[in-house]
């Protein structure tokens, strides 16, 4: 075997060696030359098998060979001769139909992903000796047919949480709606039990629906990094993805010997979540700052560089100090002096600056945890938020990459977010008294912006400044003492 195939690749001999035993079928006795063009990229993985296996049977004319070039044949096989699932589906199905191909046949767990792409024929089989067959003219294979846009849009608006399952918590609920209007990054500040987990799992469900676009680009990336469920031929939600504080960079930003996606690149089109931030490594937490920016990633090996995508929204939660109860209502903190400060520093200045709500949560009343009355639904606070979408799409359709207020320049913030005399004196007086950073002008003008969009102003008048202001906590000289 020549051409860079790894030992998953090396191996293969032994699984197709056994899996054409079972069926019926014999390795030619002589030496066999298998070349894996372009010789000069790795070949990883085990998909090759089935495509190694049919080149063997037609190049030994153990099977007709004549149909054999009209199909792309990718599948993993078990010694019985039965197929496993691969990784890649779709985007290896996007390429044949690029190049051609008639047809697909791969894996029945697959199929369904593969059949999301139009003007393809795509075959799941089970067993090699379907495959045989259907060269042989002996039997058919069933064609998987996806009606892709009934697929997307039945599951369009499935959701697991609600918003109106949620007790208090009204100042909350309007922060995320703020920042789901506007596409901002938001971290929630505040004690064990408050309700910041839980808040953020309903976030994507006031986030504006996928497009159809969005979907298959989403789809694609979790079908590369084999994160998709099977059966599932395309993804239809936001995607919510929530690491552990123990992963590692690589894991997050993408990469290893072979580049896959990371974290953030499966929250693309979604959520990042991002639980206990100050308890994640500082490397880790540094490498989110320039696909913040960027909203891609760039994985750079000594042969080859790959780009994945990276447009997410970051919502991060954290306690005010280590032991939690840092300007609680009722409980003391127990931290020494000091310590406080401390543990706020471990989230650097520049991923703060990166970030433009900063929410303080309170614990919820007793009063409040017993009404029996539901709060406003996730449906009804969407359509608020798709409605700003809107209006910012209509502001932005000239400038190629934009497609929220949080994507802006500071070039563009001249132009779109001016404000008036009256406004202009609030935000000069909140600055000198509340002792707020420079890095915190532009943040308030974005987030005012969108607060604006929600109401349909056209203008920012000065009661948007004044919420926008609000969402600065972590900026105000003194808050950790």
């Amino acid at each position: 075997m020549v051409g860079l195939p790894d030992n998953a690749v090396k191996e293969s001999q032994h699984r197709i060696e056994s899996a054409l035993k079972n069926v019926g079928y014999k390795m030619p006795g002589k030496k066999l030359v298998i070349n894996m063009a372009p010789a000069d990229i790795r070949k990883e993985g085990s998909a090759y098998d089935l495509t190694i296996a049919m080149g063997i049977l037609a190049a030994s004319a153990q099977i007709e060979a004549e149909k054999i070039q009209d199909y792309v044949i990718m599948g993993e096989l078990s010694l019985d001769g039965s197929l496993q699932p691969i990784k890649g589906a779709l985007p290896i199905a996007i390429q044949a139909r690029k190049e051609g191909f008639k047809g697909f046949i791969l894996p029945k767990q697959n199929a369904k992903e593969a059949a999301v792409v139009d003007d393809l024929t795509v075959y799941g089989v089970e067993n090699i000796s379907e495959v045989i067959g259907f060269f042989n003219g002996e039997n058919s294979l069933e064609e998987t047919i996806i009606d892709t846009r009934k697929e997307f849009y039945q599951n369009l608006n499935k959701v697991d949480f609600d918003f109106e399952d949620v007790k208090g918590q009204e100042n909350i609920k309007r922060a995320l709606e703020i920042a789901a209007a506007g596409g901002h990054n938001v971290i929630l500040i505040g004690p064990p039990g408050a309700g910041k987990t839980m808040l953020a799992k309903r976030l994507p469900t006031i986030l504006p629906p996928l497009s159809l676009m969005e979907a298959l680009e989403t789809t694609k990336i979790h079908s590369v990094g084999g994160k998709l469920a099977k059966e599932t031929s395309l993804i239809s939600v936001r995607p919510f993805r929530s690491p552990h504080h123990t992963i590692s960079d690589v894991a997050l930003v993408g990469g290893g010997g072979f580049p896959q996606p990371g974290e953030i690149s499966l929250a693309h089109n979604g959520v990042l979540f991002l639980d206990e931030l100050p308890e994640f490594k500082r490397t880790v937490l540094e490498v989110l700052r320039q696909p913040i920016e960027d909203r891609k990633v760039t994985i750079s090996r000594a042969k080859f560089s790959v780009d994945y995508p990276a447009s997410f929204m970051l919502i991060a939660s954290m306690n005010p100090c280590p032991c939690g109860y840092y300007n609680h209502p009722e409980k003391d903190c127990v931290c020494s002096p000091g310590v406080v400060q401390k543990y706020l520093s471990k989230i650097s200045g520049p991923l703060l600056d990166r970030i433009d709500l900063h929410v303080e949560v309170t614990p919820v009343s007793f009063s409040e945890l017993s009404t029996t009355s539901n709060g406003e639904s996730s449906e009804v606070i969407r359509a608020r938020v798709i409605k700003a979408r809107e209006i910012q799409e209509q502001r932005f359709k000239e400038n190629e990459g934009v497609h929220a207020n949080a994507q802006i320049s500071s070039k563009t913030i001249k132009e779109i977010c001016q404000i008036d005399a009256v406004g202009t004196q609030l935000l000069k007086t909140a600055m000198d008294k509340l002792g707020l950073s420079a890095r915190a002008y532009d943040r308030i003008l974005k987030v005012s912006r969108t607060i604006a969009d929600l109401e349909g102003s056209e203008n920012i008048k000065s009661e948007h400044l004044a919420e926008a202001i609000q969402y600065r906590s972590l900026d105000r000289e003194g808050w950790a003492g």
